[in-house]
């Protein structure tokens, strides 16, 4: 590779990657560092949901099950088998498997179909992993969940921040390539118009599926660095609203741009972790999804792309044919 042809964000990118890389030398709190790890798991899902949303035109209800695949995939062989690193590798590669043959099967099923079908099957079956992991108790734990052991050198802090923001900051460069490669470039043009991308020849259905799989595979991930920071696992890794939470992640920070999922991942996390710690001023702050949902009905207002979307399309004329703004461009020609 001819470092001439790196262009200009990438260097701006890697450099944000570089000073990452210091912040824990500098905020050396447990309970900052370990925000700062959720935002990186976080961002990593809301990355995978993007690919499926932002770039295919994909909407999906139920994508927290991947996320339950890697985090019960990891507990369950940790918990069985003597916590070293090959367990945890082990447990990596059965996620991988469970999560790609998932949403291989689920993707074979329904994007034959409109995408809407699509989107219900994945509820029902994250419904399903719910209740499983409710009644399977002797395996799952059932509701109460239970606690495992991780390998001495995942268990301190400053190892899971760096392994964190590594898979963040290679899984970030490997999706960017994919969406800047032919395929990515396909998948875009079944978003903008998917009867005119099969009538140029594209196998639709192929380039859907594969996307459904790349995007399971990279939010299992999310699931497997999720349960080694917290060391525990429950039912409330198949919760829809994990599901929604990263929805409304990918919308703020911008569908269809990678970089704005991040960006999404890190305002909702910080917004969290400052609203709770403000509930001894007023009780509204306990109810802070009340706060949370005012911002993001004011972001869909004034923010519609997305706010690197709007930054992108204002300040640099590179707009993003995302979801949001197709939506927005069909409303006058359907009026």
């Amino acid at each position: 590779m001819n470092i001439r042809n790196v262009d200009k964000s990438t260097w701006i990118y890697l450099l944000i990657a570089g000073l990452l890389c210091v912040v824990p030398f500098f905020v050396t709190g447990r309970s900052m560092q370990f925000l700062l790890i959720q935002i990186f798991v976080f961002a990593i899902f809301a990355m995978s949901y993007d690919l499926l949303l932002g770039y295919t035109g994909i909407i999906s209800f139920g994508h927290v099950m991947f996320f339950g695949i890697g985090a019960y995939s990891t507990a369950i062989v940790l918990d069985r088998f003597e916590a070293t690193l090959g367990a945890v590798l082990l447990s990596v590669v059965i996620a991988l498997v469970i999560a790609g043959v998932v949403s291989l099967i689920v993707g074979v099923l329904t994007l034959r179909l409109k995408s809407h079908f699509y989107a219900m099957l994945t509820l029902a079956l994250a419904g399903l992993f719910l209740v499983a992991a409710e009644k399977w108790t002797p395996l799952t734990g059932g509701n109460d969940g239970f606690t495992f052991r991780l390998p001495p050198f995942l268990r301190d802090s400053l190892t899971m921040y760096f392994i964190s923001l590594a898979a963040l900051v290679l899984l970030f460069f490997g999706l960017r390539r994919l969406t800047y490669s032919p395929f990515g470039r396909v998948l875009m043009a079944i978003r903008e118009n998917e009867k005119r991308t099969a009538s140029l020849g594209f196998n639709v259905v192929y380039y859907k599926v594969m996307a459904s799989v790349v995007s399971g595979l990279v939010a299992s991930i999310a699931g497997v660095l999720y349960i080694l920071s917290l060391r525990f696992v429950d039912t409330s890794v198949f919760a829809t609203e994990v599901t929604i939470d990263v929805l409304l992640m990918t919308i703020i920070g911008g569908v269809g741009t990678l970089i704005g999922p991040i960006i999404g991942a890190g305002l909702v996390e910080f917004a969290h972790h400052w609203l709770s710690g403000l509930s001894d001023v007023h009780w509204i702050f306990e109810r802070w999804i009340i706060l949370y949902g005012t911002i993001y009905i004011l972001v869909v207002i004034f923010f519609p792309l997305g706010i690197v979307g709007t930054i992108r399309a204002k300040f640099f004329n590179r707009p993003v044919k995302g979801i949001t703004q197709k939506q927005t461009e069909e409303k006058p020609e359907s009026a």
